[in-house]
């Protein structure tokens, strides 16, 4: 483990600007916090936290970094909270550990491909500082390293395939092969321990018994390039236990069929004495054919750059080699984190680093697809991934809604959504959710979608959803309507009609069937007469004048229907039950409901005037109301509690003028009916706080 010291020496080693005493607070804060937590181990649990801050030096992070490594765990694991970190160590470091908090918070749903790509997706998103996700790849690697302390077999197992489903492919994909290398290593040996042990006894043998033929081609290869004018350096290696086997699986092959066991690395100065290099050792020995690959002028999609090639060594052997700059080896090795890295004389290149090398990647993109992978971490910035109760993993464009997770997990589900629960908290419909956010839907069987609903959410399915069902039922109520004014318009005909009638109306007006005509009525394009004249030849004449039309003798009822799909509640007047109304009915309109005493009724002279009724019991409507307080403290609470004491909902409160006597507001209110509202208007009146109330 790192002593105190040791760790501010690693760190004032690359960055002599570092603030010691910060490092120090944080190294003594990490030790008092974990006190006498213990690891499976047996070792004291603050040296995990520790070792992750060791490895975050081996990057050369910045020194924001190696104190959320120290700091990692004593949110998750203490009593500390972010608000505490915050104080002692400032805004940006709590920012960092509360986002480690959260990735740890995380269980992996590995039961599938497609649940582990979501939640590799999902940690992407949650990092929106890189930094975060390097402290976590860091706390896994150390887990990995002593995961075999733990005594369970079935726990092991179980970490060994979540570090190999999400970390290791993690670590590939924002180019951290180093990490990514050890990861695969380490879960191989749990996963597959026969294998493992086989693989690596196999190599060790080809070691000891090759008498130093990995140094001798290293040699050769050196001397060829010194020959040609070019110094660099040869690194030789066995090829990784791990990928050993893949390639077995793969190509379904024994070890000894294997023939490309040995890979070189060959390191130079630039890009250009990469090619140098290539073009020597291709004059020296002959290449296999197809095994050629140019990851400079085309860099793999997490940046990846080098030259492959495999040349035939000696007796026909078989020798892989990777050909790269200094630059590109540490930018391979440690990916993103590289960019982190502290730079010779100068601070952290940090994210403007890592935004260079995206635009050097995104010239070479191909097509969409690839231009928007090539973005790594910026690719899930659009965004949100939230959970179901059971733990499902959603993914859906940020800003959506409860309503559009709804939608989400089942059609059915949205149609009938009430309420939703957000991480056990109630929360509105209209309510955007978060990277990380547990979702709960309230449904009820007698729910059903709001038009209102096209206002807030944001995904294709729901809004479909939406529009579907208010276009069925608008359909539906279109059609009623149009049913109760056919009704009266038959009570108007001089005489009884029979059911043959009807089908003849439907011919003369080349109508398909009843529906339609109802729909034509309904929405005025067919006039009272035309209807007349369809159903009973004669019975109108165009010489009749206003004096010989049969007038509307009973009211037509809109109870059933709703606001906003059939008719609609002018906002002139804001009509509610109890008011006597009449409707403004427009061709190709919904039918525009108006207090019978608004003034705008004046406009509507273009309009066919229904007389309508509410209808038995109809309950709800929002009325607009004009409350002038008295300017002293307490009168806006004084009149919000006469609503309440009412049982009145504000939807909507605006304060329209102010001087210093009296303020002005205008109040939407939900009231039950005309007499509700009245004794609310009365109530108002009748208080000392406010000096008018008036309808409007």
């Amino acid at each position: 483990m790192l002593r105190q010291y040791e760790l501010v020496e690693r760190v004032r080693s690359y960055d002599p600007e570092a603030d010691e005493d910060l490092i120090n607070r944080a190294y003594v804060f990490s030790v008092q916090k974990h006190g006498s937590q213990k690891r499976a181990s047996g070792d004291p649990y603050f040296s995990h936290p520790i070792e992750v801050a060791g490895l975050m030096t081996d990057l050369k992070l910045d020194q924001q970094t190696i104190v959320t490594a120290l700091l990692h765990d004593t949110v998750e694991d203490t009593l500390t909270t972010t608000d505490e970190i915050e104080k002692l160590f400032g805004a940006d470091i709590a920012r960092l550990v509360d986002g480690v908090t959260k990735l740890s918070k995380i269980e992996a749903q590995t039961d599938n491909e497609r649940a582990a790509e979501n939640l590799r997706k999902f940690l992407l998103a949650m990092s929106d500082d890189i930094r975060v996700l390097l402290v976590k790849l860091a706390d896994r690697l150390h887990n990995m390293r002593t995961l075999h302390f733990i005594k369970s077999e079935e726990k092991r197992r179980r970490i060994a395939h979540e570090t190999m489903d999400i970390y290791a492919p993690l670590a590939e994909r924002i180019g951290m092969y180093e990490y990514m290398r050890e990861m695969q290593l380490l879960a191989f040996s749990h996963l597959e321990p026969e294998a493992y042990e086989t693989i690596t006894g196999r190599l060790n043998a080809i070691k000891e018994g090759d008498d130093g033929q990995v140094h001798k081609i290293a040699r050769s290869l050196e001397k060829a390039l010194a020959a040609g004018g070019l110094a660099a350096q040869v690194n030789g290696r066995e090829k990784h236990p791990y990928s050993i086997w893949r390639k077995m699986q793969e190509r379904h092959v024994s070890f000894e069929q294997l023939t490309d066991i040995m890979a070189f690395r060959v390191i130079t100065d630039n890009s250009a004495e990469c090619y140098r290099a290539l073009g020597i050792l291709h004059q020296k020995w002959k290449t296999v054919p197809g095994r050629f690959k140019d990851y400079i002028s085309t860099p793999k999609r997490n940046g990846y750059q080098s030259l492959h090639t495999t040349i035939m060594h000696g007796n026909n052997m078989r020798v892989e080699i990777q050909i790269r700059s200094e630059r590109m080896h540490r930018d391979n090795e440690y990916g993103l984190a590289a960019h982190w890295a502290y730079k010779q004389g100068g601070g952290p290149d940090g994210q403007a680093g890592w935004i260079r090398d995206l635009i050097e990647i995104l010239d070479h993109a191909e097509d969409a697809e690839e231009l928007l992978e090539n973005t790594k971490l910026a690719m899930y910035q659009d965004r949100i991934f939230s959970f179901t109760p059971k733990g499902a993993l959603l993914q859906m464009p940020r800003g959506s809604t409860t309503v559009d997770f709804a939608y989400a997990v089942h059609t059915d589900l949205g149609n009938q959504a009430v309420g939703a629960k957000v991480n056990g908290r109630h929360v509105p419909l209209r309510t955007q959710l978060t990277n990380g956010d547990v979702v709960e839907i309230l449904k009820s069987d007698g729910q059903e979608p709001q038009p209102g609903w096209l206002s807030f959410v944001i995904t294709g399915k729901a809004r479909a959803a939406i529009r579907r069902f208010v276009r069925h039922k608008e359909r539906d109520e279109i059609v009623e309507i149009g049913t109760k004014l056919y009704d009266e318009i038959v009570e108007r005909l001089p005489g009884k009609i029979g059911k043959k009638a009807m089908k003849a109306a439907l011919k003369r007006l080349d109508m398909v069937d009843e529906d339609e005509l109802m729909i034509a009525i309904g929405t005025r394009e067919l006039s009272d007469r035309e209807v007349m004249e369809a159903l009973m030849p004669g019975s109108v004449n165009d010489n009749d004048d206003d004096r010989e039309w049969p007038e509307q003798d009973r009211a037509i009822s809109i109870k059933g229907l709703t606001p906003g799909v059939a008719f609609d509640l002018a906002e002139c007047c804001h009509p509610v039950p109890g008011d006597r109304i009449v409707g403004l009915r427009r061709s190709g309109e919904n039918v525009e409901v108006h207090a019978i005493d608004c003034l705008k009724l004046a406009d509507g002279v273009d309009a066919d005037w229904v007389d309508l009724s509410w209808g038995m019991e109809t309950d709800g409507a929002a009325a607009r109301l004009m409350v002038v307080l008295h300017n002293k403290p307490g009168t806006l609470a004084e009149m919000a509690g006469i609503f309440g004491f009412h049982n009145a909902n504000i939807l909507r409160l605006r304060m329209t003028n102010r001087d210093a006597p009296f303020h002005t507001f205008e109040v939407d209110l939900e009231v039950h009916n005309v007499h509700h509202l009245m004794r609310i208007l009365s109530a108002l009146r009748a208080s000392e706080a406010i000096a008018q109330a008036e309808r409007l």
